[in-house]
Order: C-alpha cells, then structure tokens, then sequence
C-alpha cells in the first residue's frame, strides 16, 4: 500500500493522481507536491460500492473471504501512527490513564478535602489520642474508594482497539451499509491525501497526535473518516462521543471501533473532569490520533455552528502545562449531496422533542439505508498545522500571561485569555473547514430555487442560475465538486435525482420542465452549505434594501455610506453567533465586499473629489437586469433577518403584566416554544415571508445574543432539576397604555425590532405599519401573559417545582453576573 519512494520529477506541475485498482491503492506522484497557483488536486473516489450478493454472488463472495484472510491493504498492517488493535491495548491504555499524576494527585486532594469536612463536622473527633491514625485510615480508605470509582469511569470511557479481525469485519460492515447508501462512493482530493500521509508520517516518527476537527452535519462524518483512515493505513483516530450513543449493543460495537465515551455535562465531578484530562493527555503524549467535532453536536440547519470548547479546553492544558509537547491539528471538511437525517432535523427545529438513541431504531434506519441513493460524500483536508506554535503565537500576543493559565480557571485574568485563546483557535478551524469544503449540486440546486422570485423555475434558467452560481463561488475562492467534463444539465439533474420529489417537483406538460421547491424548510438546510461564501455580499444588500424598497427613482433608493456602514456594523453584531466573520475588521471588509460588487456590475458607487465613496445604489445593469443578483444576495440573508426580528418581537411579551411588580421568571425554554408558536401564526397570517424564521436553532441563537447584549437576563440554578429561567431587563421593557394596558409600539426594545425589521423583507401588510404593530403586539402580548400564568401558577398549584421568583442566593449570584457581563459588554464597546 505505501508510495513508491521514487522522487516525483522535478519541475512537476500536474495534480498528483490516486488510483484504486482492486486490493492495490497507488499514489502518484509518491511524495506531496506543493502545486503551483493553488490547484486543488485531482479528486477521486476512495471508496466505491461493493459487490452485491445477489448481482453478483461470487464477487460478493470473494470480497468477504478477502477480509476475513485479510489480504492486501485489508491486513491493516504496518500502518502510519501508532500501534493499535492488539490484545492488551485497552489494558494498557486503563494503566496508563490511571497511573497518571495528575488523576492521582486529584484523588489524594479529594480524599484529603473530604477527611477536612468529616474532622470540622465532627465525624472524625480531634480530641480522639489516635486522631492522626484515624485520618489516615479514613484517608486511605477514601482514597480506595475514588481508585475504584476512576477504575470503573474509566473502562466504561475509553476506547477498547483490541482486534484487527474485529476492525477488519466492521470495515467491510460499515463500508457495506454506507457506499449502499451513497452509492458514488466517498470522494477526496488526491494532493491532500498525500500530504496528510506525509503528516503523519513525520507526526509518527515524533509520537504526536494528529487532531482530526472535522464539521458535523450527520453520523456519517466520523464514520466516513475512520474509513478513510483505515483505507489509507493511517491509525484510526480515538473519536470523541457523546454517551447518548452508548446503547446495547451498538456502544460496544462502537468503542471497540475507536469511540470514547463522555457525558454530556461534567458539571461539578472534579473526578471525571480530572479523569477526561488524564486521558486525553495519555493520548496525546502517547501520539494517537484524535478527533473531535468543534461543533460539538451535529448542525441541523447545514451551515457551520459557532465552536465548543470543551474538549478544545482540555487540549490546550495538555499543551500549556507542557504534559504534551505538540500536536497537529487537521481540520476537515465534510460534504454531502444529501444528509440521511434532514427529515428528522426539520421535526426537531420545528419544535418537536429530539429522540432519545435506541438500536431499535438504530436498526431499522440501517435497513433502509441499503436501498438510498443518495450520490456521494465529499471529504476535504485543510493543511495540517502546530497546536505549539499556534498556543505560543497566542500567547506572545497577550499584554501578559496570568500565571496557571492551565489550572487556575475560575481566576478572572486567566478566564479571560483562556477564552481569548480558545475563540481564535475555534473560529480558526471552522475558517479552515470552510476554506475546503466543496459545494454539491444538491447545495448549488436548493440555493438557486430558494433565491428565486416566482413559484418555479425552467430547466434552461435554472442551468443559467446555477452556472452564475459556481462561476461567483470560484471567484470567491470556494470549491465546487468536480464531475469531469459533465455538462451542467446533466449534473443538475443528478442532483435532482438525490434531492427528491419530495424536496423538488417538476411540473411537466409546459412548454419546459419547470421545478419548485415542495419543502422550502428542509431545502434550506442545502441553501446555508453556501451562504457562508456570501455573507459579506448579504448583509451589504439588506442594508441596502432600506433605501431600495423604498421604490421610486433611482435617487429615492440610494444610501450614503455612512448609513450603510452603521446598517451593515448592527446586522453583523446582530449575526456574530451565526455566522464566521473575517479578521480585517468591519471597514476593510465593507469596502472590499463594495468593490466587488461594483466590478460585477451589481452596485454603483459615488465618490468624492478625494475618491471617497460617499453614496451607494444599484447599477444601470443591475436594474436592466431586473434585480436578480441584488435579490439574489437578500434571499439569503433575508430568512436569518426575519428569524431575528421574530425573537425580538416575542420579547415585547416578556414585559411583566400589569399590575405585576416585575419579579416574575419564566422558563428560558417555554419561552422560546412561545416564539415559535408565534412565529407560526404570524407566517400563517402573512407577517412572516419565510417559513424558516421559524427555525428553533436560529430563534435559540438569537436569545443567546440578546442575553450577550443583557437586553434578557438567563439565571441557571444550581439544581438540575430547575431548567434556566429568563426576564427582560428593566431598561428594555416597553411601557404599557395607562387605560387599556395593552403594549405600546415604542420605546427602547421597540426601536431595536424596527432596526430589524428596516432590512426585512416585508409581509403582506408592508404598506400598513400601524395595524401590524398592533396585531402583533397583541399576539406576542397574548403568548406572554399565558407565559407569566403559568410560571406563577403552576408554582402556587404544586404543578411543577420551578419557582417563579429567585432565591436570596440567586439573587446575588444574579447581581454579580450582571455586573460583569456588563463590564464585558463596555469593553467590547471599546474595542
């Protein structure tokens, strides 16, 4: 399996080739090429569908006999990385991670904090004559006990490689069920694989890890990856997973595999947090590879989720204590022209509770995965780099480094350049992640029909729209898959052929075939693979739109620059949780992005004697052109503006009842199901244009915004039993009518919603300010006091334990997080 070590020729500018011919995989040129002009690389299909028994049963049969001899490349012998799959190697992973000083010394302080409690509560007597003895002993025997507490957490945590015959079968088994699936196979660039090869190579002979960071959208990510892997002879990566997963069956089968078990929250267990870092530095000292989803969970809108930081948090202290001298971090890019769970996705953001994993359905799932077509999975490599020397950069840039930045957390000065750290080193992966991920026909179809006005679209527009589509993602340096020299209808129609009647209709017996979008919501997800590309062009047009729908002449629609500039500054503060901004600063990319739209003839720009823009409006060809780019940037933004303007008119119906004193609490969750159900009804009566607004992730991402800006206030109790409950600050209540009581469309939180809503696209009663202010107000005033009711009155009636009022503890412990959220908030004021 390994490249020759032949030299490639000198002066080689040709992408290098990867060639599959039965049990052989060969690399060409065999050593990485650093191509010229940034050339992507040849791509090729990895892994292809295997032989089906009943087409062809002695294919099939020879297939299976080759992996259970294990011949070939399938022996998973002499592999890249370090040792696996032996007999023993859990074993001797549990001793390691046991052994470790760190988890070690956490026990000895346990059993001595725990001795110190029992000797001030008088369990233990000072005056006792063998006072000293007896805390020995108690010591001791406390000390045994966590010994056999870590001991259990930790066999039920790690991963257990203990067999090749194993990982062989489950190889054949997994490739089986997901090439069935997409049938096309699993497809990489060749150039990226020969220099990850080439990483590990020298990763291997240094004992470092490589850290695989890869997007998450669907299962199939982490699975598609270990296949990778083993099909290349790299050592299969030690995979981060949630314990949700741990059912019967399935969780052995998948620990053996290379998962290890963590559960969802650690909250106060200093054992298992102690027990986590311990293994994750075995290791990475140790040179395993890794992987982690800097997402944490899976995206269910389609677009990238801000990062996590808690597995991120623990490598780093791996890497600032100097337990672990370096690692490699490799983000990856996981691409699909169709993800198996967007249906069960779409219940979930529209409300309905997220099932709890079991086989049955584990089970059931795969069954029909054998009969999907659901063409092809693209993975992508960003290069890999030094977690050393980005942590040392970092470090350089800080006014100073508090001391034990690695233990000290809940110290103010290292919290923060912890945070610091940890949010340029996430929002560096996921810019990666993005700079390699490609865009599937699926994506560039759902894009077009969903930023399309009219009911449907001809067959020879939409190859026109989605040719412009993949001529502007090139030009801004993105990828779209490759398909040899297939001309664009015949990949559009594959690409139909993924999505599906029940995604996209076809309306035939007209002059031309004319699709449409059957389920706007799910083709979304499709939609926002792309947006990320355009976000700068996005939010330029919205702002854009306060003056353009303005309608009238051209000079009733342009927009100065100043007003531009504060639009675009408000909508981008406004999305910071959703989307992933460049590091150039809020003008530099304005200008950029308004200079791009001038030169492609979308926007006309008006300067000074001194070459200062100082007007901005559509161009003489945008407007011949009938709007169509314009609109097409406002399309997608626009969904994501409306889900914001919907969470912060559900607001308004936070503002205490009359006659209320203003001390009420309601559940943050039942909250946001009142936007929602909200959001429903205003989309039914025409208020909203998108039904995606609706979307429980975004309105979520929203109230977490607002809680950032301290226009809501969240407190988390210390009882788990208590979910956390939200009240809108006094500052942004509105006032209420004296006589009627009813809400006034005024005030602070009113004028932030209409902020919002000057760059929505508008509903049906665009033209009627006055009575959309009132019903809605009505509404959201209607939904809210239900809210208030039921959180006074369930508490009253014994109906649930969630008090409606705060406690004195939590009340202080309320005081003090506001004021340094505040603090916080006046220094990024002043960045």
């Amino acid at each position: 399996m390994p490249p020759n070590d032949e030299p490639a020729e000198a002066g080689s500018s040709s992408a290098p080739d990867l060639q599959i011919l039965g049990d052989e995989i060969t690399l060409q040129p065999s050593g990485y090429v650093e191509p010229e002009g940034g050339h992507e690389g040849k791509e090729e299909a990895l892994l292809n569908q295997f032989a089906s028994f009943r087409a062809e049963p002695l294919q099939f049969l020879r297939e299976v006999s080759l992996y259970v001899s294990g011949q070939g490349w399938r022996a998973y012998n002499n592999v890249i990385g370090q040792p696996a799959f032996y007999s023993g190697f859990s074993e001797n992973m549990k001793s390691m991670v046991l052994s470790a000083p760190l988890l070690q010394e956490r026990i000895t302080k346990l059993a001595e904090d725990r001795v110190a409690v029992e000797v001030k509560e008088g369990l233990i007597n000072k005056d006792d004559k063998d006072f000293g003895v007896k805390c020995a002993q108690r010591r001791n025997a406390l000390e045994n006990g966590l010994q056999e507490v870590a001991d259990k957490m930790t066999d039920d945590m790690i991963c257990k490689m203990e067999s090749k015959t194993f990982i062989r079968g489950a190889y054949y088994m997994a490739t089986q069920l997901l090439t069935r699936a997409y049938h096309q196979g699993i497809h990489v660039s060749s150039e990226e694989v020969l220099r990850l090869r080439k990483v590990a190579d020298l990763a291997a002979k240094k004992k470092q890890s490589i850290i695989f960071l890869p997007s998450h959208r669907s299962h199939v990510d982490y699975v598609s990856l270990q296949l990778i892997c083993y099909r290349l002879g790299l050592t299969l990566p030690i995979v981060v997973a949630g314990d949700n997963l741990n059912i019967p069956l399935l969780g052995s089968f998948l620990q053996h595999a290379g998962a290890m078990w963590i559960r969802r929250s650690f909250g106060d267990d200093a054992l298992y947090t102690t027990l986590v870092q311990s293994y994750i530095d075995t290791l990475l000292q140790e040179g395993y590879n890794f992987e982690c989803f800097i997402e944490g969970g899976r995206s269910r809108t389609g677009k990238l989720l801000p990062p996590k930081f808690g597995i991120l948090s623990f490598i780093l202290d791996s890497i600032l204590s100097g337990r672990v001298d370096d690692a490699i971090v490799c983000p990856v890019s996981t691409q699909y022209d169709k993800v198996i769970e967007t249906e069960g996705y779409v219940t979930e953001l529209l409300g309905v509770p997220k099932k709890k994993e079991n086989l049955a359905d584990f089970v059931s799932g795969g069954s029909s995965v054998l009969s999907l077509k659901l063409g092809r999975v693209d993975v992508r490599f960003h290069e890999p780099w030094s977690l050393r020397k980005f942590v040392d950069e970092q470090l350089s840039r800080l006014p100073s480094i508090p001391p034990g930045l690695d233990t000290d957390h809940h110290k103010p000065d290292v919290r923060a350049a912890r945070e610091k750290i940890l949010r340029t080193m996430g929002y560096k992966v996921l810019s990666d992640i993005n700079a390699v991920s490609v865009v599937m026909p699926t994506a560039l179809i759902g894009t077009v029909l969903l930023t399309l006005r009219g009911r449907g679209v001809g067959l020879q527009e939409l190859i026109r729209r989605v040719e412009w589509l993949t001529a502007r993602i090139r030009a801004k340096g993105g990828r779209v898959a490759h398909f040899g020299n297939a001309p664009t209808s015949e990949i559009i129609n594959r690409g139909l052929d993924v999505l599906g009647k029940d995604l996209v209709g076809v309306v035939n017996g007209l002059a031309e075939p004319t699709f449409y979008a059957v389920d706007r919501f799910q083709l979304s997800f499709y939609r926002n693979m792309t947006i990320h590309l355009f976000i700068y062009e996005a939010l330029v047009s919205a702002a854009m739109y306060m003056h353009v729908k303005r309608g009238g002449g051209p000079a009733m629609q342009d927009i100065s620059y100043a007003e531009l500039k504060d639009q675009v500054f408000f909508l981008s503060s406004l999305f910071r949780g959703e989307f992933i901004f460049g590091s150039d600063g809020l003008v530099t990319n304005l200008d950029n992005t308004l200079h791009g739209l001038e030169a492609d003839h979308i926007v006309r720009l008006d300067r000074d004697q001194n070459g200062t823009v100082t007007t901005i409006g559509l161009s003489v060809e945008e407007r011949k052109a009938g709007r169509e780019n314009y609109d097409f940037y406002c399309f997608l933004i626009w969904p994501f503006i409306e889900a914001s303007w919907l969470a912060a008119v559900s607001l308004m119906g936070l503002s205490p009842p009359p006659g209320s004193n203003g001390d009420i609490w309601v559940e943050q969750n039942k909250a946001q199901n009142s936007a929602q159900l909200l959001g429903k009804t205003l989309y039914h009566q025409g208020d909203l244009s998108y039904f995606e607004a609706v979307n429980k992730e975004t309105l979520k991402n929203s109230y977490t915004r607002f809680e950032q800006d301290q226009i809501i206030h969240v407190v988390k109790s210390k009882d788990p039993k208590i979910p956390p409950r939200i009240q809108l600050d006094p500052e942004w209540r509105p006032s209420r009518d004296p006589k009627t009581g009813a809400l006034v469309a005024a005030g602070k939180l009113w004028d932030f919603t209409e902020k919002i809503a000057s760059s929505r696209r508008e509903g049906k009663n665009r033209r009627d300010g006055a009575t959309v202010s009132v019903r809605v107000l009505r509404l959201t005033d209607q939904l809210g006091a239900k809210l208030f009711a039921e959180a006074v009155d369930g508490e009253k009636q014994g109906k649930n334990k969630v008090p409606s009022r705060l406690s004195v503890e939590e009340q202080e412990a309320h005081k003090k997080d506001v004021r340094r959220r505040r603090k916080k908030l006046n220094q990024r004021a002043h960045l």
